[in-house]
């Protein structure tokens, strides 16, 4: 309140129809019940005035450069992959994975917001099953305890907190692909050691 009759003090100081001082900020303004703007610019506007984002300057460039490469009469992809992991060591320079294997794909707007909405059921039926799983096993757990003589029961309600044996790897639902392991550090290190030629 001290904010708002400061600036009713300094507005009678000044007189009649005087505006408010630039340095009040809105809150104090509204507070007093001074008119306030609301600003609504349209995103065809904001471009032309050059408020982009840096998500959307990233997508004119991206289109810009597509466009140019095109008009040259290259293709846009030609030696530019796309990254499948950490520059360096994503799946192409590793030699894990053949450039000519990946699909390429053209898609619209439409068919993004499609995927995006089939993607998103998918990761429902997973999570729904997933909760599904979880809760039949703590049901279960507590019909098991339930079961065990009063004895047994004291023991079985203390949690085990040992922590994973740090020298073994941690447990995966698929077994692990044979050779798999090798072929990465293989690939990393010839990797490495073209990086110290240069």
């Amino acid at each position: 309140m001290q904010i708002g009759s400061k600036i009713q003090e300094d507005a009678t100081a000044a007189g009649p129809g005087a505006r408010p001082p630039a340095c009040t900020s809105a809150a104090a303004r509204r507070q007093e019940g001074a008119p306030t703007k609301s600003l609504l610019i349209l995103p065809d506007k904001r471009e032309e005035l050059g408020l982009v984002s840096k998500e959307r300057q990233r997508e004119l460039d991206i289109a810009k450069a597509k466009a140019k490469a095109k008009s040259k009469g290259t293709g846009a992809d030609d030696g530019d992959h796309v990254l499948m992991g950490p520059p360096g060591l994503d799946y192409i320079s590793l030699g894990l994975v053949e450039e000519d294997a990946i699909p390429k794909y053209e898609l619209t707007v439409e068919d993004g917001r499609r995927l995006a909405k089939e993607y998103s059921r998918v990761l429902m039926r997973r999570h729904r099953a997933r909760q599904t799983a979880e809760s039949t096993l703590l049901t279960l757990k507590k019909e098991a305890i339930a079961a065990l003589p009063e004895k047994l029961r004291a023991a079985a309600m203390v949690p085990d907190m040992t922590p994973f044996p740090a020298n073994r790897y941690m447990a995966t639902l698929t077994p692990p692909i044979e050779g798999y392991i090798e072929k990465v550090r293989d690939a990393a290190k010839k990797h490495s050691v073209k990086e110290k030629l240069r």
